[in-house]
């Protein structure tokens, strides 16, 4: 690209494939990675260029916080974890009410413009075969409704837990479906069960 060196245009490419191929921006350390450059500050020094040249967007205060111009970002809060193993207390009688540990900024076309949308980390490994695994962020659509078959954060009245299932409704049962034989499924009465959200989208941390 005119007025680019070979590396700010190696990075800008690899942005704009990262966030086609994910629609979420890359963070530093995955440029510095995918573009094999030497340090994350030869990376930020780079990036200030192509945000200089209105190549691209920048929010310092989140780790995906690049943005290729063009495409609207929307700001979601990491509110706290969610368990996909046993259930695990939530420290609050509302699930949903932790403190926000951070942000990420997506584009609309990855969240599809839907309302209310929050991230929770994943703690625990009962939905891997579901490509959801531990440290992974899952985007949650707050509802208090759900269909069969749709993956679902559940608060359980009766242990004051919350976990991360597949939910069917069955027999007048609640069946909580891990996605891993390892795990055992949760079978709970329909009053004890309350919808806090559905999963839209799973964001991968890379190592």
């Amino acid at each position: 690209m005119k007025g680019l060196s070979d590396k700010q245009s190696k990075m800008l490419g690899f942005i704009q494939r990262f966030q086609r191929e994910r629609d979420y921006p890359p963070t530093i350390r995955e440029i510095q990675q995918g573009c094999n450059i030497s340090s994350t500050s030869v990376v930020e020094y780079n990036l200030r260029i192509l945000e200089r040249e209105g190549l691209i967007r920048r929010d310092r205060e989140v780790s995906r916080g690049i943005g290729l111009e063009g495409r609207r970002l929307v700001r979601v809060p990491i509110i706290g974890h969610i368990a996909a193993g046993e259930p695990i207390p939530v420290p609050a009688t509302d699930a949903w009410t932790a403190e926000q540990t951070g942000f990420l900024e997506l584009t609309e076309d990855f969240i599809r413009c839907k309302e209310a949308v929050y991230a929770l980390e994943v703690k625990g490994s009962s939905m891997v075969d579901a490509m959801i695994l531990e440290g992974d962020l899952v985007l949650m659509q707050h509802t208090s409704t759900a269909d069969n078959g749709d993956t679902v954060a559940a608060w359980l009245n009766d242990r004051q837990e919350a976990t991360l299932k597949k939910f069917f409704l069955e027999k007048g049962k609640v069946r909580l479906q891990p996605a891993n034989d390892a795990f055992k499924p949760i079978y709970a009465d329909p009053r004890d069960v309350r919808i806090q959200g559905r999963v839209v989208g799973v964001i991968r941390r890379l190592k």
